[in-house]
């Protein structure tokens, strides 16, 4: 009898992205469009008359396609959510992610397959029994603990709670990406300065700024060891990820649909290898360095385990923005493939390019390509630099098309 592997779902923000996250290894992705999505103002997102195309792709691949409708949702919001959930059910969306109850009860009139979102605060057993109404996948609040998990996925078999489907209840949780300091992200300090509500989807990220703490009475400033005192590190489970998976869960989840798509392909191989391992038997702290390190070179606010090892107060970073190793510098853009020779044909729009560098090749249909130039040729002879201004050839490890860019990567500092 074959072991079901562990779900890996990737991000998409973006056509480069949904591209970058299924060539890279996912089994399924997720992603928002227009509104009612929580990442409706950080991210690119689609519309409904991209998701005929996205079903496509994720099917011409084999991977799960899910729509995050995972917003609050007030009454004049109905007739829209509605159409958005008509409209994946015609698609043939696998399924929409959500938290409010409007869009439980719809999808489930509808038979749309509806999966409880992280937003629904999941924390216990009897959560699970209620929601097993309407679905058979939950995204586990991300403030437990893999004991608390583990626990809640073995009373699942022993109650033999199950959903729409006849199948026993799927557990997810996150695995790596951006932590919010509010429970679950169920965060209102955005909506309170700003006006701009996180729960609908336009956070401002005030926690990732720096801040001094004065007692309003006395003006006295508190003394604190760090100024970003709400932006928490980044959750990585890379280390301990075969402790997620015997917890029992189904799914991990990649956070991160505002990201680039360097980053979900980065991300996404990195987790596939370490799935991959751990159910080979191969997955070890000899491979941990590699792949920490690889992560790193992507958009990061640092690492820490979250809460998933017993953790009750967060890791808060020390800077602002990202503390990524390695930075993109655009060079300019595709031009023609040569399929024969394996030869990509660019035109250099700014700085130069030299043997031994590392480029980054992203698109909206070839997702991301990285590798090392070993040569390049300026009108058929072979050259140690392009510069600026030139048209130059080298080869490259998939089809790149006139709508790609490239980039140069040089480390960060």
């Amino acid at each position: 009898m074959s072991v079901q592997k562990a779900e890996l779902m990737a991000p998409a923000g973006s056509y480069e992205s949904l591209m970058a996250g299924i060539h890279a290894g996912a089994d399924s992705v997720y992603f928002g469009i227009e509104q009612l999505n929580m990442r409706s103002r950080s991210s690119n997102n689609f519309t409904l008359e991209d998701l005929a195309k996205i079903s496509a792709i994720c099917k011409e691949h084999k991977v799960k396609s899910y729509l995050t409708l995972n917003t609050i949702v007030y009454d004049h919001d109905i007739s829209l959510m509605k159409s958005i959930v008509d409209a994946a059910k015609e698609n043939g969306i696998d399924a929409v992610i959500a938290s409010d109850h409007a869009v439980f009860n719809y999808a489930k009139k509808t038979g749309m397959k509806v999966h409880i979102s992280t937003q629904a605060n999941v924390s216990n057993i009897d959560s699970i029994e209620f929601f097993s109404a309407y679905s058979d996948v939950m995204v586990m609040a991300r403030e437990l603990s893999l004991m608390q998990v583990a626990s809640i996925t073995k009373e699942i078999k022993r109650r033999n709670i199950t959903g729409p489907s006849g199948e026993l209840v799927k557990i997810e949780i996150f695995v790596h990406g951006a932590l919010c300091m509010a429970v679950s992200g169920k965060c209102y300090l955005s909506l309170h300065s700003n006006y701009a509500s996180a729960n609908r989807g336009a956070c401002i990220q005030n926690c990732r700024k720096s801040y001094v703490v004065i007692d309003k009475e006395d003006g006295v400033e508190f003394e604190v060891d760090n100024e970003y005192i709400m932006s928490a590190k980044d959750l990585c489970t890379i280390e301990f990820l075969d402790k997620v998976i015997d917890a029992g869960v189904s799914v991990l989840k990649i956070e991160g649909r505002g990201r680039s798509s360097d980053y979900v392909h980065t991300v996404v191989k990195c987790y596939r290898e370490a799935i991959d391992a751990n159910y080979a038997g191969t997955y070890s702290p000899d491979k941990f360095e590699n792949w920490k390190s690889q992560l790193s070179t992507v958009y990061n606010r640092g690492f820490w385990d979250g809460y998933y090892l017993g953790r009750t107060m967060g890791e808060w970073n020390d800077e602002y923005g990202s503390k990524a190793t390695k930075k993109k510098i655009f060079l300019g853009k595709g031009v023609k493939y040569f399929k024969d020779a394996g030869v990509g044909e660019f035109i250099m729009e700014s700085h130069s390019l030299s043997v031994g560098d590392e480029i980054l090749i992203t698109g909206p249909t070839t997702g991301v390509m990285q590798f090392l130039i070993e040569e390049i040729r300026v009108n058929e002879i072979a050259v140690e630099k392009a510069q600026k201004g030139e048209t130059f050839s080298i080869r490259v490890t998939d089809k790149i098309r006139p709508s790609d860019k490239f980039y140069k990567l040089v480390d960060s500092k």
